[in-house]
């Protein structure tokens, strides 16, 4: 079978939605950072509806360590298929990149994009764990990667260290800065992005740090929609809808939503033209999506997995599991979040609940556990000590934290899956050295301060909640699990 090319869009099917204009005129304007999945499922797919209003905002994307979507789409010149899953799939090329690069193999490329003067944004996708920071939010300076770049600052290899490199160069060269937007769930991203760029660079020269922070701009952003990992499943089913293999397709729900906040430094696309949320207070937005979405997937995650469940599909069928959830969002998160000027919070958690529940999506509970350590603070340990200063009980909000501690204990068991964690040495260790006991358990995994903010990690309250919840559930033991959610 063909590939998807240029030359092979005249004659896909009529139904399939391709590049509505000319991709060979359009400049590229937006380097990406982390062309993964969800990048291709999310942005470049907004990115894609401004190319069809004209203008020079084409993307460049750069891979900071596999070469895997370098090799999958510098044959097809950068296209590839989003296919958007409700009750019946929707395919759409999309031609938003014009380049893509793998630093580590690109190294001259990759700087003289950051440093042309056309880059004029710089969005990045790279997880919660690529910005090297600490449990404070601020730049983790004992970082391995930070080290090393700080000690070699011209031969970067993290997030930041590129980052600062191609400011430097702009700065050298008399140019303005480009505008730096993360995309990824980290609160505050933008400022957590800022702030450890320009602390960055202060330890190389402090002139350049001031003139990111006096000049630059890093937006916050909240990013949402559900997009399960590519397999060889949905590349089968592209390949019949399109009639031409296609190497790197990517798949979502219908909903889709990018709020930014509107503060740039080196110009913009008319974004709020093709549906985002351009705003000036994203932390109202992002706080509802991180508590009322995020939280209650990983809670389906953690709490299904205990259960043997696969999938969120799974999950959401399961009556108690659902049932608890849902409870869960209404009565015990709801409370914690102010919701956003004209913003219907109740219809918001039923249109969550619709998502969940949608039957094209194959979400993997698996997938979604990855990298709890990262997560948690912010989809549910937050939530907890908001709950805790209102005076509410927790019960019910431990129990997801409870599945994590004890999907870690089955994760430290010989012959279990790899744990996906940037903290997973010291979080199978703590595992592995558990007994099963509530008491000893609980008190030896609050005490990692990087999870665990430890003034949560003192609250008796919490601490008690925490070890009833992890004695009530018992992996492997379906029935234990089911009475701890119908409480």
């Amino acid at each position: 079978m063909s590939r998807l090319t240029d030359t092979s869009l005249a004659g896909l099917p009529a139904a399939i939605r391709r590049p509505a204009y000319d991709r060979a005129a359009a400049g590229i304007g937006i380097v990406h950072i982390g062309p993964g999945a969800f990048h291709r499922a999310h942005q470049a797919s907004y990115i894609d509806s401004v190319l069809e209003q004209g203008g020079d905002w084409a993307l460049s994307v750069i891979s900071l360590n596999s070469r895997d979507i370098a090799d999958a789409l510098t044959p097809q010149q950068g296209l590839y298929t989003l296919a958007t899953l409700g009750e019946k799939a929707e395919y759409r090329v999309i031609g938003a990149i014009r380049e893509v690069l793998h630093a580590p193999s690109s190294r001259a490329a990759v700087l003289a994009r950051l440093a042309n003067p056309a880059t004029r944004i710089v969005t990045c996708t790279v997880t919660e764990k690529g910005y090297c920071l600490n449990g404070a939010g601020l730049l983790d300076a004992d970082h391995p990667a930070i080290r090393a770049d700080l000690a070699s600052p011209q031969a970067p290899t993290s997030l930041i260290g590129w980052l600062v490199e191609g400011l430097r160069l702009r700065h050298a060269d008399g140019l303005p800065p480009f505008t730096v937007v993360s995309c990824d769930n980290l609160s505050d991203n933008g400022r957590k992005l800022g702030r450890a760029l320009v602390d960055f660079a202060d330890r190389l020269d402090p002139a350049l740090a001031r003139w990111i922070e006096a000049e630059g701009a890093f937006p916050c952003t909240m990013v949402d929609s559900i997009t399960p990992a590519t397999d060889e499943a949905l590349k089968a089913r592209v390949a019949e809808a399109l009639g031409v293999a296609d190497a790197a397709p990517v798949q979502r729900e219908p909903f889709t939503q990018w709020v930014v906040e509107d503060r740039f430094c080196n110009g913009r696309p008319a974004f709020e033209s093709v549906g985002v949320q351009m705003t000036s207070d994203v932390a109202a937005f992002e706080r509802a999506k991180l508590r009322l979405l995020n939280g209650p997937h990983s809670s389906l995650a953690y709490l299904g997995l205990l259960l043997g469940l696969e999938s969120v599909a799974d999950a959401v069928g399961h009556r108690l599991l659902s049932g608890f959830v849902e409870r869960l969002m209404r009565e015990d998160i709801a409370p914690t979040v102010p919701a956003p000027a004209g913003f219907d919070l109740d219809g918001y958690i039923s249109a969550i609940l619709a998502r969940f529940a949608n039957p094209g999506i194959r979400h993997l509970l698996s997938q979604i556990a990855w990298d709890g350590s990262q997560k948690l603070p912010v989809r549910l340990l937050g939530t907890i000590a908001d709950t805790l200063a209102q005076g509410r009980a927790v019960d019910a909000l431990c129990l997801p934290v409870a599945g994590w501690l004890h999907f870690l204990r089955q994760r430290a068991q010989p012959g279990q899956p790899k744990l996906v964690d940037p903290l997973a040495e010291r979080l199978l260790t703590i595992a592995a050295g558990t007994k099963g006991e509530a008491g000893s358990d609980v008190a030896a995994f609050l005490a990692l301060d990087a999870v665990f903010p430890p003034a949560l990690a003192a609250d008796a309250r919490f601490r008690r909640a925490l070890e009833s919840a992890y004695a009530a559930l018992a992996p492997g033991d379906a029935e234990a699990v089911a009475r701890a959610l119908a409480g």
